[in-house]
C-alpha cells in the first residue's frame, strides 16, 4: 500500500467535528486532525490477485486538463482538497495548446487572449506571462485596400480618420459607441442571463446597416465564434464586446499554452496524470459511497467525494450517453475551423494588428502575422503568418486548401510577397467550440447527479473565461454538497 500524505482542510470545516478523529479502514482513506489542519492519506491498494488492476483512491477525480479542469483543480487546491486530474494527451490544456515547429510558436488555431476577461484576472498572473498586446482594432480588406476600424479610446486620431471610410457610415460608428456603453452599465451576470437573440438580429435591430455587418461584425465576431452567419446568442457578444472594451487583445509571449501550464505549475506535480484516456465513468457504489473512474489501460480511480467531468462536449457526451442525456441537451453542430501557419522572410504589414476579410469573398476569414504581435513566435528574420478559415474545409487536402490560401492572399498582398512564404502546418480543429445558438443556458448548474459535476465551455459561455468559471463552480458545488466548506 502506497500513502500520500497531504493536507485536507486549512481551516476547521463541517467534514467532522473539530474533537473526532476519523479513522475510515473500509475506504482506505485516512483522516487525521494535527491543530489547526486536517490531514488526508491517499492510498493506492493492490490487489493481491495478479491480474487484476489496481486501485488508486483519492477525495475528488477531474476529468480533462484544459482551463475548466485546471480552474477545478485550482480550486481544490486552495481548499487543500486532494486530487488526480487525469489528462488523456501528453501535456495540459485541451485546446489551449501550443506547438513549436521550426523555431516558431503554433498555436493549435486562432486563439486571442482578452485581458479583460473577469475571472482570468483571479486566476492568472497577467505579469508571468507576459502578454503581447494586438492594436485595438482591425484593418479590413475589402474593394482592394486595408481600412482601420479602431478604438477611439485608444487610438483617437485613427479612429477620427475612419469615420468616412467604406466600412460602415458614420452613424454606424455611433452606435458602436452607444453598444459599448450599453454592456459597461451591466454585470457579467446580467448580461449572460438577459433575453437572447442571435447576433446579426441584435446587430440588425440596433440600427447597424449591412455594410459594417458584412464588412466588420462578420469576419470579426465570425472569427471569434467561427460562426460566420452570426447565429451565436446576443448574450455571448455582449458579454464579449465588455471584455474588449475593458482589456486588450493579446497573446503571451511563450504561446498560448503558457496559460494552461501557469495554472498547472501551482498544483501538486503528483496530482496530473498525463497519457490517460479514461475509458467510462461508473455510477456511485451506495456500499463504499465512492464514486469511480476506468482508464483505458485499465487502472481503475475512486473517489471519496466526486467526479469532475472537464472534456470538450463530444467527448463528454461519449462518457455519459445514457447517464446525464437531459442534462447535456439536444446535440447541435459544432464550430470548427481551419488555421494554416506560413514562414515569411517579408512582412508587408508591420503593425500587430488583426486583419479581417470584408469582401465577403474567398475562403480566408481572418489573418495577422503573429511575430508582429510577439517576436518570441519566430526566430530571429522570419515573420509568422497566420491564417483562419471557418469550417475544416472537408474534402479539401492541406496541399489544395494551402494553395487556394496562398492565391487568395496574393490579391491582398501581391503575388511577388506571397509565393516565397512556405507552409508549416496546417491545424483541422473540428471541434474549436461548441455550438451556443439560442437557447442557452449560460449559468447551468453544474451538477449531473450526486458525485457527478460537469465544466467546460459548453457549460458556461465559450471563452477561456467561461472555461475557467464553469471549473471553479463545480469545485465549489462539490464541496458544498459534501459540507467540505471552510468557515
Amino acid at each position: 500500500m502506497n500513502l500520500i500524505f497531504s493536507p485536507l482542510i486549512s481551516k476547521p470545516s463541517l467534514l467532522f467535528p473539530s474533537h473526532q478523529l476519523i479513522h475510515k479502514h473500509n475506504h482506505h482513506y485516512y483522516y487525521f486532525k494535527f491543530k489547526p489542519h486536517y490531514y488526508c492519506l491517499q492510498t493506492t491498494i493492490s490487489s493481491p490477485v495478479s491480474n487484476t488492476p489496481p486501485e488508486t483512491k483519492t477525495g475528488v477525480i477531474i476529468v480533462g486538463a484544459g482551463l475548466a479542469g485546471l480552474a477545478a483543480a485550482t480550486h481544490l487546491n486552495s481548499q487543500n482538497i486532494p486530487f488526480i486530474l487525469v489528462e488523456a494527451s501528453d501535456a495540459v490544456g485541451g485546446r489551449v495548446r501550443t506547438d513549436e515547429v521550426d523555431g516558431f510558436l503554433l498555436d493549435r488555431g486562432f486563439q486571442i487572449f482578452i485581458t479583460g476577461y473577469p475571472e482570468a484576472k483571479k486566476i492568472l498572473d497577467y505579469d508571468d506571462l507576459d502578454l503581447q498586446k494586438f492594436y485595438s482594432g482591425a484593418f479590413v480588406y475589402f474593394n482592394g485596400g486595408f481600412h482601420t476600424v479602431a478604438d477611439p479610446l485608444r487610438h483617437f486620431s485613427d479612429a477620427l480618420l475612419s469615420l468616412t471610410n467604406p466600412i460602415g457610415s458614420v452613424f454606424d460608428k455611433l452606435l458602436i459607441g452607444l453598444t459599448r456603453i450599453r454592456v459597461l452599465s451591466k454585470s457579467d451576470e446580467e448580461l449572460l442571463s438577459a433575453n437572447e437573440i442571435s447576433i446579426i438580429d441584435l446587430l440588425k435591430n440596433t440600427g447597424f446597416s449591412s455594410l459594417i455587418i458584412d464588412r466588420f461584425f462578420r469576419p470579426f465576431f465570425g472569427g471569434i465564434f467561427f460562426d460566420k452567419d452570426l447565429e451565436t446568442s446576443s448574450r455571448l457578444f455582449d458579454f464579449i464586446f465588455k471584455c474588449l472594451a475593458l482589456g486588450d487583445n493579446t497573446l503571451p509571449a511563450k504561446g498560448i499554452s503558457a496559460i494552461p501550464e501557469q495554472l498547472a505549475r501551482k498544483l501538486p506535480s503528483s496530482s496530473i496524470l498525463l497519457n490517460s484516456k479514461v475509458a467510462s465513468i461508473e455510477e456511485l457504489d451506495p456500499q463504499s459511497n465512492l464514486s469511480s473512474v476506468k482508464l483505458q489501460n485499465g487502472k481503475i480511480l475512486k473517489s471519496e467525494f466526486g467526479i469532475i467531468i472537464a472534456v470538450e462536449e463530444p467527448e463528454a457526451e461519449k462518457l455519459l450517453a445514457g447517464k446525464a442525456i437531459n442534462k447535456l441537451g439536444h446535440k447541435r453542430p459544432v464550430r470548427s475551423t481551419a488555421c494554416l501557419y506560413f514562414s515569411a522572410d517579408q512582412v508587408p504589414i508591420n503593425e500587430p494588428v488583426l486583419l479581417l476579410n470584408g469582401s465577403s469573398k474567398g475562403i480566408v476569414n481572418n489573418m495577422f502575422f503573429a511575430t508582429n504581435v510577439a517576436r518570441s513566435y519566430g526566430p530571429l528574420g522570419k515573420t509568422l503568418v497566420s491564417v483562419s478559415v471557418i469550417g475544416t474545409c472537408e474534402g479539401t487536402s492541406d496541399e489544395d486548401l494551402t494553395a487556394k490560401v496562398l492565391q487568395e492572399l496574393s490579391g491582398w498582398f501581391g503575388d511577388s510577397i506571397v509565393r516565397s512564404w512556405k507552409h508549416l502546418r496546417t491545424y483541422r480543429i473540428e471541434f474549436a467550440q461548441p455550438n451556443q445558438c439560442p437557447p442557452t443556458d449560460l449559468l447551468k448548474s453544474p451538477k449531473i447527479r450526486p458525485g457527478l459535476y460537469m465544466c467546460g465551455d459548453h457549460w458556461n459561455s465559450a471563452t477561456f473565461d467561461g472555461a475557467l468559471v464553469s471549473g471553479r463552480r463545480a469545485a465549489e458545488a462539490l464541496l458544498k454538497d459534501k459540507t467540505l466548506v471552510s468557515l
